[in-house]
């Protein structure tokens, strides 16, 4: 995910402090990792430093001062482009589950149990992502980066099926005995 396409998204609404504008990433994207502060006015730095965002301005509103930016009209092409790229599929993907999979294997572990610890806690985090989405006032990002993230555990459940099944001849080709 690009952080600084994710702000200047963000200031695409108006001028906004980048207090705020970490909080409305938190909230628009409520599955992802949050932002730190620090990520924050880094990002604005440079998007300023490249002529993608501005300052518009400063307040103190009785606490601190506090810059807002706003989004330049390069900002704007910029974003426009990036948002219509379509997004190239991995070649390969290669992940946490896959490797130890493969290592279990490798070196004479139990995959097989391995896997079905694994399926216990993708069905679990299922569980909660599914009520997440189904409680009372969830908002749309939150129904939407729920939905998301199901259908990746659902992939992974389906892979983790496809190799239990698998899991007697690759281990033989590992160890031809």
């Amino acid at each position: 995910m690009s952080t600084r396409h994710i702000l200047l998204g963000l200031l695409a609404g108006g001028p906004s402090h980048g207090y705020d504008l970490k909080r409305r990433h938190d909230e628009r994207f409520p599955e992802a990792r949050p932002l730190a502060y620090g990520q924050v006015y880094t990002t604005l730095q440079r998007l300023v430093r490249d002529g993608l965002a501005e300052i518009d301005g400063t307040d103190s509103d009785g606490g601190p001062e506090r810059t807002r930016y706003r989004s330049t009209e390069a900002g704007s092409r910029e974003l426009a482009e990036w948002a219509g790229q379509v997004a190239p599929p991995a070649p390969f993907v290669t992940n946490e589950i896959f490797a130890k999979v493969v290592v279990s294997i490798l070196s004479g572990g139990d995959p097989a149990a391995y896997l079905r610890a694994q399926r216990v806690a993708h069905m679990a985090r299922m569980r909660e992502l599914t009520a997440v989405k189904t409680a009372e006032g969830a908002d749309l990002a939150t129904v939407l980066s729920a939905d998301y993230a199901l259908n990746h555990l659902d992939a992974d459940l389906r892979w983790m099926s496809t190799t239990a099944a698998r899991l007697t001849p690759l281990t033989a080709e590992v160890d031809p005995a």
